[in-house]
């Protein structure tokens, strides 16, 4: 997570708070694609929205085109979407696909799982396709979590809310432990690279800088650029400058500030800074950019395409905070 930074974050991005049915227990929800096509009107699905909570979908029948943080993932059955707190998603047309939606907030695990699931790792992948006995456990255990889920008033509600909390935790775990498929190695990031990549999600509307991370750290520069080139493809700067270009795509993308509020969030001297550095990166200005993703979104919405959408919170349903 994040920490506070020396900005207040602008709030122009809707934060969706978890929200679930009344009489079920707070903190976890499962529902089928049908059902949520029956509880969302199809203008609720129209926004990009950031959810605080987590999102898991799978997919049974079908395909789906989802898209986080700007990149497209195409979805068939077997595969898993997972969708951190954070991260801005858009639903693509979901009148084709069958499968299970499970949301979830952090806190339902306790730390020690939480850390092993790595639930809250902003660079985990967002899709995973299970293979033979992984496949074979996912599936089963997001089974028996949806049958829990079902079973209100079968046990106790503490028995209740606590089988769903471990069966939960199977699911999470599984999926963030698949077996490696043979000739296909990933060794396990290294230390350096791991505080560095967490110093930059704490601290990149500070700086951008790779010699301040250096000193914050206690290593070397070139002993940074060594380990994110090993473990991320990337030059230390160059990650740290994706980042950055990341939140301010949101920003653009999915709020209402000025260019120029977006530019003192992010740490710039100037909005002329920021501009700059946003067009040698992206080889659009920020304007151009805000306005060419708008152009795409009104024109996919008026040719009847549904590829935005949000957390759950259907308006029909009558909720209570979890």
């Amino acid at each position: 997570m994040m920490a506070q930074n020396r900005h207040d974050a602008p709030r122009e991005i809707p934060e969706i708070p978890f929200s679930a049915p009344a009489g079920t227990p707070a903190g976890v929800e499962v529902m089928s694609l049908a059902e949520l096509r029956r509880r969302v009107s199809g203008c609720a699905l129209t926004r990009p929205q950031r959810p605080d909570f987590h999102h898991l979908l799978t997919l049974t029948a079908g395909d789906l085109w989802h898209i986080v943080d700007f990149n497209g993932y195409a979805l068939r059955p077997g595969s898993w979407l997972w969708v951190r707190p954070g991260q801005v998603q858009q639903w693509g047309d979901l009148t084709e696909a069958e499968g299970t939606l499970i949301l979830f907030q952090q806190d339902v695990l306790d730390a020690a799982t939480a850390t092993t699931a790595r639930v809250d790792d902003p660079h985990a992948p967002v899709v995973t396709t299970p293979v033979a006995d992984d496949a074979e456990a996912v599936t089963m255990a997001a089974e028996h979590l949806s049958r829990e889920f079902q079973a209100l008033g079968h046990l106790p509600l503490d028995a209740h809310i606590a089988a769903l909390r471990h069966l939960l935790a199977v699911l999470l775990l599984r999926l963030a432990h698949l077996t490696v498929p043979v000739g296909s190695p990933a060794p396990e990031p290294d230390e350096t690279y791991l505080r560095f990549r967490d110093a930059v999600e704490r601290h990149f509307t500070a700086t951008r800088r790779v010699e301040e991370y250096a000193r914050m750290l206690g290593y070397s520069g070139r002993t940074l650029a060594r380990a994110t080139l090993a473990n991320a493809g990337l030059s230390a700067k160059e990650f740290i400058d994706r980042r950055v270009v990341l939140e301010a795509k949101r920003l653009l993308a999915h709020g209402d500030e000025s260019a120029a509020q977006i530019s003192d969030h992010l740490g710039f001297v100037t909005a002329s800074q920021f501009s700059k550095y946003f067009a040698q990166r992206t080889g659009r200005s920020p304007i151009d950019f805000r306005k060419g993703i708008r152009g795409l979104a009104t024109s996919e919405s008026r040719s009847g395409r549904q590829d935005t959408g949000s957390g759950i919170a259907p308006p029909a349903v009558e909720h209570r905070r979890g």
